[in-house]
């Protein structure tokens, strides 16, 4: 069932106490936990992000999709308080029952008729965010991401609700529907095995000055398969300004199966390279999906403010509104000295983009501009 909110729309969360009224005693509701890190949030006013109809999930060896009922994102973030400090920093799920309209003024309304069965305290919700490993080792972790398996439905990649339901929510244009209907098609044909793919990434190659595109999204890089690849320590910290290499830098510093020690470059980075954008977080710890265990990383990496998986080339999973922070090594970027510089760095990367336009032919310029994690 979609969401009684609208992308838009002001919505308010409501209070901890008619909160906890709607979770059973390990602190969910429909599956979906309610963590201590939301209660900070109660009581505030935010407007719908996106609906979350639909999720990925990471939980298996294979990344599927699953539908998810009556809950939005708002444009809050866990911020690992509850959970030993995780920084995945994921966009928190939010049930219609959890909120009310903005201008409702403590009426009873239809999202008001949610008792718990068993309670739920604020002491529930701490107790449920791990559990301790009886031998001493490392414990599970129990959080909104960890539990999409029980808190959803299977989602095929092929039931054409979900897109209906991506353009009616708001969450994506028809266009941007519609390029990416393009896009899959062209790639399922180039990877059909019958001869086409190598000519069509050629073709791509040749007409993408068009919409100022970078090169095949999934272009392989150029180092060998087990060859040790590069790295760099720019020591980068929150706040700092970075710029994102080009695709092609980037690719020189990845396996054919784009790995750079273990982490993956993937076509969801591509549209932000060449842009500048600050540092969000330095990254050294996550909660891993399928393991449910605290995941120290061996090298440090790099999230970004407002860049995020959305979800353009992502077979079985286009248009997923999770909205999950991309991980980049930071050989993957280049200081940038100052916001004047940055303002500089973005005319420029502009202008090329309206000169490959201009350069085209007329009628060819005219043409609609196509294209759209880790």
């Amino acid at each position: 069932m979609k969401s009684a909110f609208k992308v838009g729309e002001w919505v308010e969360v409501r209070s901890k106490n008619e909160i906890l009224a709607t979770l059973d005693s390990k602190g969910c509701l429909d599956g979906m936990p309610f963590m201590p890190e939301m209660l900070m949030f109660c009581g505030q006013k935010f407007q719908v992000e996106k609906s979350a109809h639909k999720t990925c999930d990471y939980s298996s060896p294979t990344i599927r999709s699953r539908w998810v009922e009556n809950t939005i994102h708002l444009k809050t973030r866990c911020d690992g308080s509850a959970h030993d400090g995780c920084q995945a920093g994921c966009l928190l799920y939010w049930k219609d029952a959890w909120l009310k309209p903005a201008t409702e003024s403590g009426t009873p309304n239809r999202m008001n008729q949610f008792v718990s069965a068993s309670g739920c305290t604020e002491a529930d919700l701490q107790a449920n965010t791990k559990i301790d490993d009886p031998n001493g080792g490392p414990p599970t972790y129990i959080c909104q991401t960890t539990q999409i398996p029980f808190a959803t439905k299977d989602l095929e990649w092929w039931d054409l609700r979900q897109y209906f339901q991506d353009y009616w929510s708001g969450n994506v244009t028809l266009g941007r529907i519609v390029r990416g209907f393009i896009y899959s098609m062209y790639y399922n044909l180039s990877q059909a095995g019958i001869g086409l793919g190598r000519p069509m990434r050629w073709f791509y190659g040749k007409v993408r000055f068009l919409w100022g595109g970078s090169m095949w999204p999934r272009t392989p890089g150029v180092l060998p398969e087990g060859k040790p690849t590069p790295t760099v320590n720019l020591n980068l910290q929150p706040g700092e300004l970075v710029r994102v290499k080009s695709h092609e830098q980037i690719l020189q510093t990845v396996t054919i199966d784009n790995l750079n020690r273990g982490m993956h470059w993937d076509a969801e980075l591509v549209p932000y390279c060449g842009g500048t954008y600050r540092v969000a977080n330095r990254v050294t710890k996550i909660i891993h999906e399928q393991s449910r265990k605290m995941q120290e990383m061996k090298t440090p990496c790099i999230i970004l403010e407002d860049v995020t998986c959305q979800a353009r080339y992502s077979a079985c999973r286009m248009h997923c509104p999770k909205g999950m922070y991309p991980y980049w090594r930071e050989i993957w970027l280049e200081r940038v000295n100052s916001d004047v510089e940055a303002d500089k760095s973005s005319d420029r990367h502009r202008s090329t983009v309206v000169e490959k336009i201009l350069r085209a032919p007329e009628r060819e310029a005219e043409a609609p501009v196509s294209g759209d994690r880790v």
